[in-house]
C-alpha cells in the first residue's frame, strides 16, 4: 500500500525496459487450511496484493493452496478461498494463479480438480517444472511431465526451473525438450518465467543457461 515505493518500483522498471507481470505471494496465511477463521483472514490478506499488482501494471498474482487434513476437505477449502480471490481479481483485471508447491498442490490431479471447481477464467495455475513433491517424509513425488500436462489447460504462466547443468548444457533433472513440447502442444503462448536454483553458476549465468534451453 506504500504508493511512494510502488511508484519508485514502476519508475525503475520503466528506466530499465522491464515490464512487471507477476507478483509471487507468500507468508500471508494458508488458503486451504481447515480453520475457517485463519483461512478467511488469509484471503483478506491477499486482496492488497491484487491492488498492488494492478498499480504495478501486472496481470497476475501467484498464491499457494496450502492446507493439511482430509484431501477432499482441503480441496473444498481451496475452492472457496480461490473463488473469493478470483472474484476480487476479476473486478481488478488480475489473475490469481496457484503453483504446484508441495503438499496437495504438488499432486497435479488434485490441483486440476480444484481449478475445475473454481471455474473462473481469472483463476489458473502456474506449472513449475520442479516442486512436484507431495511429501518429504516419507518421500513422495508426482511425475513432473504428467503434472505439467495436467496443469497446462489452466496455466496463466509457466515456471521453468533448473538446478544443475550437464556438460552438454542440458538440465540434469528435467528434459526441457519434452517439457517444451508439452507446453507447445497445450496451445499455451504466454510467459515462461525462469527460476535457476543452482549454486555452481552465478544467478545471471544460470538464468541465461535456462533461457537457452527454452529457446533451443
Amino acid at each position: 500500500k506504500n504508493t511512494d515505493f510502488l511508484n519508485q518500483l514502476n519508475q525503475r522498471a520503466s528506466d530499465n525496459g522491464v515490464k512487471n507481470i507477476l507478483i509471487m505471494i507468500d507468508m500471508e496465511g494458508n488458503l486451504a487450511t481447515l480453520n475457517e477463521e485463519s483461512r478467511l483472514k488469509a484471503v483478506e490478506n491477499q486482496y492488497k496484493w491484487i491492488d498492488a499488482a494492478k498499480y504495478l501494471g501486472c496481470n497476475t498474482i501467484r498464491v499457494n493452496a496450502a492446507g493439511k487434513g482430509d484431501r477432499q476437505a482441503v480441496a473444498n477449502a481451496a475452492v472457496d478461498s480461490l473463488g473469493r480471490l478470483s472474484e476480487y481479481g476479476e473486478k481488478e483485471g488480475i489473475n490469481v494463479v496457484v503453483e504446484n508447491h508441495g503438499g496437495y498442490s504438488g499432486d497435479a490431479s488434485w490441483l486440476a480438480g480444484v481449478m475445475q471447481q473454481v471455474n473462473n477464467s481469472y483463476c489458473g495455475t502456474l506449472p513449475d517444472f520442479g516442486n512436484f513433491y507431495i511429501s518429504l517424509f516419507p518421500p513422495q513425488s508426482y511425475d513432473p511431465y504428467k503434472g505439467v500436462t495436467e496443469l497446462m489447460p489452466y496455466a496463466k504462466g509457466v515456471s521453468a526451473k533448473t538446478h544443475d547443468f550437464a556438460s552438454n548444457g542440458q538440465d540434469k533433472k528435467i528434459d526441457f525438450s519434452r517439457m517444451m513440447k508439452i507446453i507447445a502442444d497445450s496451445g499455451y503462448n504466454g510467459h515462461i518465467g525462469i527460476e535457476y536454483e543452482g549454486y555452481k553458476l552465478s544467478e545471471e549465468a544460470g538464468i541465461l543457461a535456462t533461457k537457452k534451453l527454452i529457446i533451443d
